[in-house]
């Protein structure tokens, strides 16, 4: 079985910067890998227990510094790891995001049989771009999963988590998996995985290994621009209460 997993390097949210567009920086600041991909990797090497000759590819793009994600992922377990980095990428909405990794799936990875994602990315939180990609495809889109039940060769049985109950599906492959949450504990990579993890190349790809378009990706791909951003602020007003009375008095006036 080859599975896909698209993760996500983002910016520390101790350490968020803007550019005049209302863009995130992602160059020379704190990054780290996005919480929900944790939990996809976890997935993905999950169903490598359960079917043999399972091959793990991460994909992600980025600045350079997102190999630092793409190492971590290989620490854990993966097994090739691809960046598709470039300038004409930065500024990538969801939409132009996911048809950019469109393109590398369908012009150079070419043969998979699971995509697996995470549900959110928290320097977004849209949870767009796994559906858009699994549109661009044309495969299903299973969302919010939250247990594997069942995988083999020609099929995964997963368990999704929503508001109104949890539910039990079965699909053939190919098929795309947005992993929401997963696993408390996570895989902690030992030193020696960390070495086995630098000795692995990780390709690097730009626009025209792709072939992608420069109108469909970056800034000029992307429909959806961000009007504003700012740093919430946490403002509590703490009155003390003395009596009953007085908190009857106080629930009626609000």
């Amino acid at each position: 079985m080859n599975i896909i997993v698209c993760i996500k390097q983002i910016p520390d949210t101790n350490d968020v910067k803007w550019t005049k567009d209302n863009n995130i920086i992602r160059d020379n600041v704190i990054s780290v890998l996005n919480r929900y991909d944790y939990y996809g990797i976890s997935f993905a090497l999950d169903i490598k227990k359960r079917v043999e000759n399972t091959k793990i590819t991460l994909l992600t793009m980025g600045p350079k510094n997102s190999i630092d994600s793409l190492q971590l992922g290989l620490s854990m377990g993966a097994d090739d790891a691809i960046l598709l980095s470039d300038k004409l990428f930065s500024g990538s909405d969801t939409q132009a995001t996911s048809k950019t990794l469109c393109k590398a799936i369908k012009n150079v990875i070419k043969d998979y049989d699971l995509i697996i994602t995470g549900q959110f990315a928290l320097d977004g939180d849209t949870a767009q771009t796994p559906y858009s990609l699994a549109q661009r495809l044309d495969i299903e889109a299973l969302g919010y999963v939250s247990e594997l039940v069942f995988a083999d060769e020609k099929e995964i049985v997963v368990k999704s988590s929503k508001e109104k109950g949890t539910y039990t599906i079965k699909s053939a492959f190919p098929v795309l998996i947005a992993v929401s949450n997963y696993k408390d504990e996570i895989k902690k990579p030992l030193i020696f995985d960390y070495i086995n993890a630098q000795n692995k190349k990780i390709k690097i790809l730009g626009a025209e290994d792709i072939l992608i378009e420069k109108q469909d990706a970056g800034i000029k791909g992307s429909p959806t621009f961000v009007t504003k951003a700012f740093r919430p602020e946490n403002k509590r007003d703490c009155k003390f209460i003395n009596s009953v009375e007085d908190l009857l008095k106080e629930v009626q006036n609000v």
